[in-house]
Order: structure tokens, then C-alpha cells, then sequence
């Protein structure tokens, strides 16, 4: 089950308290963390008082933000977590346009770094943008292979 809400495009993002609980694992997924104290809230300026590593994300990936599907407008941390509330299509994480914020809930194009001056977070140690990926636990070694078109670890 997905500890992720799965949001419309004009739903606002659940509390981060509800992400980065560990339930299983998957091949290649990273271990969770525990889901994020109450430090990590979100001020009233849009700025995380709290931005320790590996709060945030899914069972798959520790991060810093979540992912708008572009084949149907919702919300998920990562494009597993997609494929697995949406088993009638899976997530095309090249076409990713826009990520959301998970500290100050900013809608922005795709980058590793939060565009709210007032957040600034970094999205993920690892960051692959051809490929969308997002990721703190670099002990994986993750690399983007030029030959295959994806990222590998």
C-alpha cells in the first residue's frame, strides 16, 4: 500500500509526517528511515524548519520531493510508487515535467534544487535529470549509462 496520497493537480500535498515509512523492499529500493518528526514541519514563511536527510520519499527513494505524472496530473514520490497505484499505465519518468517540493509544497519545473528562496532544499544527493531520478542513498553508486539511456546502480 502506498504511504503517499495520490493528489490531483489542485490538491495540496499531504504532511511529510505521512512519507518515508519503511513497508518492504523492492529490487534496487533504498531503505527507509521512519516517517519525519514533528521539526520538520513546514513554517508559515514556506520554509521547512527541519531538512534532515532521509525523512522524505518512499520506500524506494529518500528525497526531497515528489514527482507530477504527466500521463495523469497526480503526485507521487517516485515513479514505483506511480506504477503501483496506477496499474493501467506506467509513469514515463523522461517526460516529467514538474516535481513538487515536499518541505515548502512549491510546484516547479524539474531541477535539484527547490526554487522557493525561502526553502532552497537540495532534492536529492544523487540527481539524474535526463532520467528524473532523485536520490540520498549514494552508496548504490548510481551512474547514468549513455548506452542504455537510464540510470544504473
Amino acid at each position: 500500500s502506498s504511504h503517499f496520497s495520490v493528489l490531483s493537480s489542485g490538491d495540496s500535498l499531504p504532511s511529510v509526517s505521512s512519507l518515508g515509512e519503511e513497508d518492504g523492499s523492492d529490487e534496487g529500493a533504498s531503505d527507509g528511515t521512519g516517517s519525519a518528526g514533528a521539526d520538520d514541519s513546514v513554517g508559515e514563511d514556506g520554509a521547512a524548519a527541519g531538512k534532515a536527510k532521509g525523512k522524505y520519499g518512499c520506500r524506494h527513494y529518500s528525497r526531497r520531493c515528489a514527482l507530477v505524472a504527466p500521463c495523469c496530473g497526480r503526485v507521487f514520490p517516485c515513479r514505483l510508487c506511480h506504477d503501483e497505484a496506477m496499474p493501467g499505465h506506467k509513469l514515463d519518468r523522461k517526460a516529467v515535467q514538474e516535481i513538487v517540493c515536499l518541505l515548502c509544497s512549491r510546484r516547479q519545473p524539474v531541477s535539484n534544487k527547490c526554487v522557493n528562496p525561502a526553502c532552497e532544499t537540495s532534492f536529492g544527493d544523487y540527481y539524474c535529470e535526463e532520467c528524473r531520478l532523485y536520490d540520498d542513498d549514494t552508496s548504490k553508486e548510481q551512474f547514468h549509462c549513455e548506452g542504455c539511456g537510464i540510470c544504473r546502480v
